[in-house]
């Protein structure tokens, strides 16, 4: 039996198979074919960033086979190039920790937000041809939309609730796609913006949202299938009956997986004057409109606390022309618990010579409001003295945003943390199949060390959301991510592993001038390392953590270098592949 569409169908589908014909035909038409390498100067396990007219290209070996990608990091546009190539086909960035397969171009970590072109590679009489849309090897654009296998169109079940709107809730929505998750995703975020570029606040002081979004609304919605609701809050949650209730009952959400993203609240010192309406914290684009409204030419600030948000804004206000920057630390060198004395030393002496002043090895006493105006600071009592303020910042941290969680039946820790296993379920609660904790709320082992720990860092957070995506679209992937951070301190401090509580440092090189590499040792075993002008070393240290082949402390101070221990040759896949 021939089946007979009326006249109006057929119509359309004889359009539409023409416009996907002409689609492909200008597709096809685009494409060139260059010889852009002689095949004997790319060696296995080598990567070179090659030219390919106008843009460029990132050719990568993996014992006889050649692949190629766009050149640049998707998230910083950083030549990667000058990464980290692993035998297992990862590419590590040399900035910020972003990984990318070099097979597919797909993203492996955050914070990589897209994935990269991959192109056709070919030897041909003795040289690497590429095939590409020349377009796709600019710089401009190298992003590349993730390959989706699932729009949630399908709209199967009640999905996944998301409660917060940052790096984890960004990436886990990526990944569920990514990966085939065909139920509805709804993220529910206290904030009036899609998820931002959070670390540009204390970087760059960046006062508008849409400049820092990495998706629209529209985005999520047409393309991930998402429903993003901004400027809601969720105030409690039944685990048994799996729903979310928002803003105190107004609203109440069903699920089937909920994803905890909640992010953390930024601290207060409990001491007289810290609620005056000019003592700032940062989390938000509202708090950094509040500090650059402030943070004026001719002004006096005093930042309470020397943690990297501190001292991030010090940096960005230190070129605004204000009459005084004094900062006030607990220990005797800022960043002192994380990076260890000689680091911190260095770090001060850089700050000093950018006429920042401090008051270290201290306490606030208080804060006293102006003589004219009493809602308003004027200034913090530190050892008896007054240091005058125009405005004061408050960088001490930030406690988990877990008060709604109260009732729920999950445990608290004292740190209003939330412990997690390896797969990041909770541990806790009546239901600790269906409910993940992700980000600054999570209390996960740690692969390093075998321990436990709490990480506030915004690209653990992301890779946590890439990791429960996957769990949830059917592939279980327990999280063995090596925590990664940076940090802008007049140059680019890069920072890898779980080093708190650290025994010894080991330092190559001279904090005093910026340019070193320091290991971190606890129990014998190199746990974290950090380092100033010396990429990739860091992206390198990442995947020897990752891949347990870090050198051992006797070996380091030997003189062995990172960089020459081989990760990425053929011979070493199967040690690669076995970590």
């Amino acid at each position: 039996m021939i089946r007979r569409f009326p006249r109006s169908i057929s119509i359309f589908l004889l359009h539409r198979t023409q416009a996907l014909r002409s689609s492909r035909f200008i597709r096809k038409m685009s494409l060139k074919t260059i010889s852009v390498l002689d095949d004997a100067e790319l060696k296995d396990g080598q990567m070179k960033e090659v030219d390919f007219e106008q843009g460029k290209v990132l050719l990568s070996r993996l014992g006889d086979k050649i692949h190629a990608t766009s050149a640049f990091c998707t998230h910083y546009g950083a030549p990667l190039a000058k990464g980290v190539l692993t035998s297992d086909g990862r590419v590590v960035c040399p900035w910020h920790g972003a990984c990318f397969n070099v097979c597919t171009g797909d993203i492996e970590d955050a914070p990589a937000p897209a994935a990269l072109h991959s192109f056709k590679a070919q030897v041909s009489d003795g040289k690497i041809q590429v095939t590409a849309d020349p377009s796709k090897t600019q710089k401009d654009n190298k992003d590349r939309q993730p390959k989706l296998l699932s729009s949630g169109s399908e709209n199967i079940g009640k999905g996944v609730v998301i409660v917060g709107g940052g790096s984890g809730a960004l990436q886990a929505v990526e990944s569920l796609r990514e990966h085939g998750y065909k139920s509805p995703i709804t993220i529910l975020s206290k904030e009036t913006y899609t998820p931002i570029d959070r670390t540009k606040l204390s970087k760059g002081l960046i006062t508008d949202a849409a400049k820092i979004e990495w998706k629209t609304a529209a985005d999520f919605k047409i393309k991930y299938g998402t429903n993003i609701r901004l400027g809601v809050e969720v105030t409690s949650v039944n685990l048994e009956n799996k729903t979310v209730s928002l803003d105190n009952g107004k609203d109440v959400v069903s699920y089937d997986n909920l994803i905890l993203a909640s992010g953390g609240v930024p601290r207060r010192l409990p001491v007289e004057g810290a609620q005056l309406e000019n003592v700032y914290t940062l989390r938000g684009v509202p708090d950094a409109q509040k500090i650059d409204a402030a943070a004026q030419a001719g002004k006096r600030v005093v930042v309470v606390g020397s943690s990297f948000i501190s001292m991030e804004l010090v940096v960005a206000m230190s070129k605004r022309g204000l009459a005084s920057v004094d900062v006030i630390g607990m220990e005797e060198y800022p960043f002192e618990a994380v990076l260890g004395k000689v680091v911190g030393r260095g770090l001060k002496k850089y700050h000093e010579s950018q006429g920042v002043k401090f008051h270290m090895s201290s306490k606030v006493e208080k804060i006293v409001p102006q003589e004219g105006n009493p809602s308003l600071a004027g200034g913090v009592v530190v050892n008896g003295t007054t240091l005058p303020a125009d405005f004061v910042i408050m960088g001490v941290g930030v406690a988990p945003a877990t008060q709604f969680l109260k009732g729920s039946g999950i445990n608290i820790e004292r740190d209003g943390g939330i412990r997690v296993d390896e797969y990041l379920r909770v541990r806790s609660g009546p239901d600790t199949k269906n409910v993940y904790a992700i980000g600054d709320i999570a209390i996960y082992p740690q692969v390093i060390n075998g321990s436990e720990a709490r990480i506030e860092h915004w690209n653990v957070a992301g890779n946590h959301g890439r990791a429960v995506g996957k769990t949830l679209a059917g592939s279980p992937q327990p999280f063995v991510k090596v925590p990664v951070f940076w940090s802008a301190q007049g140059g680019q401090l890069r920072y890898c592993g779980v080093g708190h509580s650290y025994d010894d440092v080991i330092i190559k090189g001279d904090p005093d001038e910026m340019k070193f590499i320091a290991y971190y040792v606890k129990g014998n075993k190199v746990v974290a390392v950090a380092s100033m002008q010396n990429d990739p070393v860091v992206g390198k240290a990442s995947e020897l953590l990752r891949l347990g082949l870090m050198p051992s402390p006797q070996e380091l101070k030997s003189g062995k270098d990172l960089l020459t221990i081989d990760i990425s040759t053929a011979t070493t896949l199967g040690r690669v592949e076995a970590a």
